[in-house]
């Protein structure tokens, strides 16, 4: 009976290997699914990350090109605006050049002085009202302290008296501001 005990063991054993080399075998069959899953999976990432960097890569070409665009349209703005900017002060401007034609034709036959001075009195304001419109401005210099920012000294003269050193005493050319920018510096002499 020993014996038979010894071959139902083996028998036993033989079939537990048997069971267990079956069992490495689907174990082994299934890593190797496992791995291919995840090579699988890795080059499933690798495409999605190549479709991704290309789609980034087209959104950047088209920002780049979207800019390029707003740059030149800006560019080419400006230039308009640089070109045709004035052209609001030039249409202002013209009805004074209208009354300054009828001046000089009728100054040609005028016999009264008065009259005409007159008359290019009132075209001289109704051009210093339509400066005054787009922003332009007369330096005032009568009674005014000596200010290198707005005025510029061409003599220096001795002051008559105490009050009027320092200040402006007279002005040989009129300035102008736009929009409180000194655009002409008023030449002044200034008493010593």
């Amino acid at each position: 009976m020993s014996e038979e005990l010894k071959n139902e063991e083996l028998k036993e054993q033989l079939e537990t290997q048997e069971t267990a080399d079956a069992q490495n075998e689907t174990n082994t069959e299934e890593k190797t699914d496992q791995d291919t899953e995840k090579e699988l999976t890795v080059e499933e990432q690798l495409d999605a990350a190549k479709q991704e960097i290309e789609e980034l890569n087209d959104k950047l070409l088209r920002k780049i090109a979207e800019f390029d665009n707003y740059r030149k349209r800006t560019l080419k703005e400006k230039t308009e605006l640089i070109l045709n900017g004035g052209e609001k002060t030039i249409v202002a401007i013209l009805p004074v050049i209208d009354d300054m034609e009828r001046a000089l034709k009728n100054m040609q036959k005028a016999e009264d002085v008065a009259a005409v001075l007159e008359g290019v009195e009132l075209i001289y304001k109704k051009f210093m009202d339509i400066l005054g419109k787009q922003g332009v401005s007369v330096i005032e210099t009568k009674d005014a302290d000596f200010n290198v920012d707005i005025h510029e000294a061409i003599a220096q003269l001795p002051a008559p008296t105490e009050e009027l050193k320092g200040k402006v005493m007279d002005c040989t050319l009129t300035g102008y501001k736009l929009n409180d920018k000194v655009i002409r510096h008023a030449q002044v002499v200034v008493g010593l």
